[in-house]
């Protein structure tokens, strides 16, 4: 095994880095405030543009031919046999910093009490492994998003780390490819230093050799592509070196089993077909996938095989909340069924009715619907032509917002809530020329002043869409959601929910037999102290919250049945 990769004197720890201060902590993404609605959209569609036709995964190939085939941690620093491995699993970090420095500060403490597969409390230590699963920003891929909601709650929890470090390795999600992983390569697969942790991967994808004949393998399927030539041979020649027997634990960036069970009228298959594609390639050679983890949707979900085989989603790294009751998958084909989630699905119908307050939580959407709502106005005032094609227009536009996974709904409902936002602009504009005309005969200096009647009927229409627009479309978000099971990420990424954070702990024992322990975060920590005297080893910050929650067990570790007598 590799020594460190960059040059620095361990026998000397260096001084704390001071956390940042309390206003350079991130919120949570405005994901419906102007600029992050605008900037984001447009990531998506230069990404789907250029990002399908101009594979970066090539030229990071041809860059770097000299990945390892595999990394071995099978065996240790001195080259001995590894008879156990602790592995820590995160995916969807980066976007407020209580989310994501509680998720980085309970994953860096010396242990954590979790639940064995009797119910028994074990103690867990931190991974010798730390897995990224994708999607390490929000809500843009660029430098400065990296440091503020990545970087930083990570240095603040761990700065520094003391041999043998822990290694991490990480896999590229949406986000991730929105600057087609230029900040990604700069922080993974340059062979620098992530705070307390090694990088040592070239590429965006990767496999791990691990004790008891198991591998963990990270998949790159950049923007919903084909898996590419190269990957395909990296990939060919790990499972050269595979054995019969051999089992495999499967990353990729999301999990396209759920998207393809849930959404039948796209065609979401092209990545399933990948994962089957190395699925097989890994069959012939006598290995079999026996976990598949995968994040983007950001909350627990697990189905299991009545043979042990096992598909969890786990997106709990620090992003916003993704709900747990729709889209409705309950059995996936191969005869998988849903065990478990976090929250539950009664937790997460009961949250979605918060979007009553969708006004509240986003204030800056008031601009897209005061705007909406004031050029609507004068669009009827302006005549026939406007009152034709004004409201079309304006229809139109809901009809393009309205969840994609769906054509009838995507009709239906966008032309039923533009509808409804013209109809409520109707009553403002009516409103408002009848305040002007009272204001008119009450006031004489108004009267005879068809500019100063005008002014306040925009007035009326600019104030009123503000909240009475914002009020449809939370209104709109919780009806399409909990009656209709669409909108889960649009209803949710609304409401910009810190909690319900989780990460997973995995461990190979000297048996052979993988448990996964899944730790959960019911409530994160408002307010942070710094700790006195830390070391540049320890958390700078700790929970300063009596209401936050500790790290607690979703339920008793998943055992993946041993490997069979020889």
């Amino acid at each position: 095994m590799a020594g460190p990769t960059t040059e620095r004197d361990q026998s000397v720890v260096p001084a704390p880095v001071a956390p940042p201060a309390a206003d350079r902590r991130r919120p949570m993404v405005g994901w419906f405030d102007p600029g992050p609605l605008i900037s984001t959209g447009l990531d998506v569609i230069v990404s789907t543009m250029f990002g399908r036709h101009s594979d970066y995964r090539l030229l990071e190939a041809l860059a770097t031919p000299d990945q390892e085939d595999d990394f071995d941690f099978a065996v240790d620093e001195h080259g001995r046999p590894r008879h156990d491995i602790w592995i820590d699993y995160v995916a969807d970090t980066g976007d407020g910093w209580n989310s994501t420095y509680s998720v980085a500060y309970w994953l860096t403490r010396a242990s954590l009490e979790a639940r064995d597969e009797h119910g028994v409390p074990v103690s867990t230590p931190p991974g010798r492994l730390l897995i990224f699963g994708g999607d390490q920003v929000y809500p843009s891929a660029n430098r400065r998003d990296y440091q503020d909601r990545l970087v930083r709650p990570f240095e603040t929890a761990r700065n520094f780390s003391l041999p043998p470090e822990p290694d991490v390795f990480a896999l590229p999600g949406n986000h991730d490819w929105y600057d087609s992983l230029v900040s990604f390569t700069r922080l993974f697969c340059s062979r620098r230093w992530f705070q307390g942790w090694r990088t040592r991967q070239r590429r965006s994808y990767f496999a791990i050799r691990l004790p008891g004949r198991w591998w963990l393998i990270g998949t790159d399927f950049q923007l919903g592509s084909d898996i590419d030539a190269l990957q395909v041979e990296y990939f060919k020649r790990v499972a050269a070196t595979m054995r019969e027997g051999d089992r495999i634990i499967l990353c990729c960036a999301e999990p396209h089993w759920v998207f393809v069970e849930a959404y039948h009228d796209l065609d979401p298959e092209v990545n399933d077909n990948n994962l089957r594609y190395l699925e097989r390639v890994f069959e012939r050679a006598g290995a079999r996938t026996w976990v598949h983890l995968a994040g983007d949707l950001h909350h627990y979900r697990r189905h299991a095989h009545a043979d042990g085989t096992q598909k969890i989603t786990a997106g709990g790294g620090g992003a916003f909340l993704h709900p747990t009751h729709a889209p409705k998958v309950d059995h996936l084909p191969g005869e998988f069924t849903l065990r478990t989630t976090f929250p539950s699905q009664s937790i997460s119908r009961r949250l979605t009715w918060r979007n009553v307050l969708f006004p509240i939580i986003n204030p800056k959407f008031g601009w897209v619907t005061a705007s909406i709502y004031a050029l609507a106005g004068w669009w009827w005032v302006a005549g026939r032509l406007g009152l034709v094609f004004g409201p079309t227009l304006i229809v139109l536009g809901f009809v393009l917002f309205t969840d994609t996974h769906s054509k009838w709904y995507r009709r239906l409902g966008g032309t039923a809530h533009g509808l409804a936002h013209l109809a409520a602009a109707y009553l403002l504009f009516e409103g408002g020329v009848v305040l002007g005309r009272q204001l008119a005969s009450a006031w004489p200096v108004v009267d005879g002043r068809p500019f100063i009647e005008a002014l306040i009927t925009g007035v009326v229409l600019f104030g009123g869409g503000w909240v009475v627009g914002s009020l449809i479309m939370g209104l709109y978000l919780l009806v399409s959601l909990n009656l209709f099971g669409r909108h889960a990420n649009e209803a949710f990424s609304a409401l910009r929910i810190e909690d319900y954070k989780h990460f997973l702990r995995l461990h190979i024992g000297p048996d052979g037999r993988l448990r996964i322990f899944p730790i959960g975060i019911d409530r994160v920590a408002r307010r942070w102290r710094p700790v006195r005297n830390a070391a540049a080893t320890d958390a700078q910050l700790e929970p300063d919250d009596p209401r936050a929650s500790t790290p607690a067990s979703i339920e008793p570790a998943i055992v993946v049945p041993p490997l069979p007598p020889t």
